[in-house]
């Protein structure tokens, strides 16, 4: 599941260290080699779209002699055998990814739902990823100013750069992000009912200050901002509401709840990402079945059957018995073997 979902995004859905996606025997190796030829762990996969076929790789390696568990990674991808970037390879593939841990798109901090926002958005509009990618460097050296002026090193005046270039690239991010919500809100809403048909979801898009707005709040909070030594306002610091019978879903959703939100959410943007790209995603059931109970989970299976490609993970098998999924083939892993 995290090799599909890395060709689909570049990144794992598991962790934000890179090296981590190696096995620590893969690292052992490429500490002790003594060729410029090293260890690596590699993913590899053939796209079918349009009826060519693409191939996409994506290589990590740490460097040569690094200690195990060191901090330097080399990832490379090729598409078709030619290097490109990882901006280039998202949406190459199309895959949405159900896990247990979705349930904190609900009940988590913000950071969780902007991520799944962004991922989104990303793998339809690459120009949405390029500003994401520019703004999250102002925001980082616009901080390192504030603190920089907080210890006398720097002057406000210097801000105005930063504020000009934050502006400019969060008035996209704002701008792009309502759009999405706008058709992801109705899918989630369509997808909630057909799980739960007595109660009503919302999704509402929060941003903590709206683009038209962003200026004159960073001019005002200049002082405070100096003071924290961190940018408080911009799409970092947006938010999605979710809400259930007009009451916050974070706040007072049961875990059963909380799942079926999630479960909305990740149809929607299967959906989202359909009508976007003409092409049906791929849906990654990741041990999701056993934390649901039978109604729920008849409800999801039928709603993943709807699609062309469907891949589950479970330990336990027969939770998919008298349901709507017709396994095409089944692979077994036992004792790190997969057959």
């Amino acid at each position: 599941m995290e090799a599909l979902y890395l060709l689909s995004i570049a990144k794992s859905y598991r962790t934000n260290v890179e090296r981590e996606m190696m096995s620590w025997n893969t690292q052992l190796v490429a500490h002790e080699a003594l060729s410029e030829v090293t260890a690596q762990t590699i993913v590899t996969g053939v796209i079918e779209q349009d009826n060519n076929l693409v191939q996409l790789i994506i290589g990590l390696r740490p460097l040569a002699n690094e200690k195990p568990g060191g901090r330097t990674i080399q990832k490379q991808i090729r598409v078709d055998g030619l290097p490109t970037s990882a901006a280039n390879a998202v949406g190459l593939i199309n895959a949405v990814l159900f896990t247990a841990a979705d349930v904190d798109l609900v009940l988590g901090s913000p950071s969780g739902r902007r991520r799944f926002l962004d991922i989104v958005i990303s793998q339809v509009d690459r120009i949405y990823l390029r500003t994401l990618q520019r703004y999250q460097k102002v925001v980082s050296q616009r901080n390192a100013l504030l603190r920089s002026i907080r210890e006398g090193r720097a002057t406000p005046t210097e801000l105005d750069f930063w504020d000009a270039e934050l502006e400019k690239e969060a008035s996209v991010i704002i701008t792009k992000r309502n759009e999405a919500i706008e058709q992801i809100s109705g899918l989630a809403i369509n997808a909630y009912h057909g799980l739960n048909t007595v109660e009503k979801l919302a999704v509402i898009y929060q941003p903590s200050v709206d683009a038209p707005a962003l200026a004159s709040v960073l001019a005002s909070q200049r002082a405070t901002e100096i003071r924290a030594g961190v940018t408080t306002f911009g799409p970092h610091r947006d938010d999605i509401a979710l809400l259930i019978n007009d009451m916050s879903a974070s706040n007072y959703a049961s875990r059963g709840q909380a799942r079926s939100v999630a479960f909305a959410l990740r149809l929607a943007e299967a959906s989202f990402l359909r009508a976007r790209r003409n092409q049906e995603p791929i849906l990654l059931l990741d041990d999701v079945l056993s934390e649901l109970d039978t109604n729920r989970r008849r409800r999801v299976l039928e709603e993943a059957t709807a699609y062309q490609q469907v891949i589950v993970t479970t330990a336990e098998p027969m939770l998919t018995e008298n349901t709507h999924v017709r396994p095409e083939s089944r692979l077994w892993l036992s004792n790190g073997i997969l057959s």
